[in-house]
């Protein structure tokens, strides 16, 4: 039991300095391509190369 009072106290103490890191920051959380809708990669991934052709395709079919 005192394993588990430990990790949880320790990763409670994580998300709070993640949180404070956030709220003084004002920085929203981010992946590698900038968050969604927002690539601002010098080279897309694939992920979203084949993202951005579906949605071209649906537009030409629209």
């Amino acid at each position: 039991m005192g394993y588990f009072l430990v990790t949880f106290l320790f990763m409670l103490i994580v998300i709070a300095v993640m949180a404070v890191g956030v709220v003084f920051g004002r920085n929203a959380i981010k992946g590698s391509c900038g968050g969604t809708g927002n690539c601002v990669c010098s080279e897309k991934c694939d992920k979203r190369k084949k993202f951005e052709a579906e949605q071209a395709q649906a537009l030409e079919q629209q």
